[in-house]
């Protein structure tokens, strides 16, 4: 039987799903930020933030960014880790990619950016000081190889941090369906004139490991003393995990 993966409540090929996310962000690039504003009222910026504090990097740290897009992290790490430091900023996805790297040249920010698989990154082993990728691990096609990857390319003593949504408080649940597959739909066909984008980001999260089952994912892939944050009920959980 030929191996199957998630594309939202679909199951397809694994090239499928590669296929139809490139097609999905390719679509919102222009409007992906404008829509995380609209979605979590501005709120993604906040978590973003915690998941920098919480990486603990200081100044001339190498970090790397992984499926970054439209550089939030990429450009809150390169103002942490200062001009002794690195970031670099991976995507899959060329559109996203050019929207961040434009962002980042708009603001002065000469940070190399590079077009790559999460699940095979051209980078030697043990070279960054800090990996993370945010809201983009769900949709990688075969996940356990990008924690692997991450995995690979930490320095000993090195973080990785997973921001991505997540399971909520149970008695939130059902107010929190009525919006993602009732709101979320709506304001993808107002704004980034792209309904079922927005549909299937909504069906996406709810396919995603929950929160103790990507710590268990995070430790099969070498990753120790994992540890997770609820954010907003648990709508939304960074995970942080070590190379030791």
């Amino acid at each position: 039987m030929s191996e199957k993966t998630d594309f939202g409540f679909e199951r397809v090929s694994p090239e499928e799903k590669t296929r139809r996310v490139k097609g999905v962000f390719e679509s919102v690039a222009t409007r992906y930020d404008l829509m995380n504003d609209l979605m979590s009222v501005g709120l993604h910026r906040a978590w973003k933030r915690f998941a920098v504090e919480a990486s603990g990097i200081r100044r001339g740290a190498r970090v790397l960014d992984v499926a970054g897009g439209t550089a939030d992290l990429a450009r809150l790490f390169a103002d942490r880790v200062g001009e002794d430091g690195r970031v670099v900023l991976t995507d899959i996805n060329g559109a996203m990619l050019a929207v961040g790297r434009d962002r980042m040249l708009n603001e002065g920010k000469l940070l190399p950016a590079v077009q790559c698989d999460a699940e095979a990154l051209p980078f030697a082993p043990r070279s960054f000081d800090c990996v993370s990728i945010a809201f983009g691990l769900r949709n990688v096609t075969r996940k356990d190889a990008a924690l692997a990857e991450m995995r690979r390319v930490l320095k000993p003593g090195g973080v990785a941090l997973i921001l991505e949504f997540s399971q909520i408080w149970g008695p939130l649940r059902p107010a929190y369906d009525w919006y993602s597959f009732n709101v979320l739909p709506r304001l993808g066909r107002l704004v980034a004139g792209d309904e079922a984008s927005y549909r299937y980001l909504a069906e996406s999260i709810r396919m995603h490991p929950d929160q103790a089952a990507l710590k268990a994912m995070m430790e099969t892939a070498g990753l120790e003393r994992v540890e997770w944050f609820n954010l907003a009920a648990g709508a939304v959980a960074l995970h942080r995990g070590y190379a030791l």
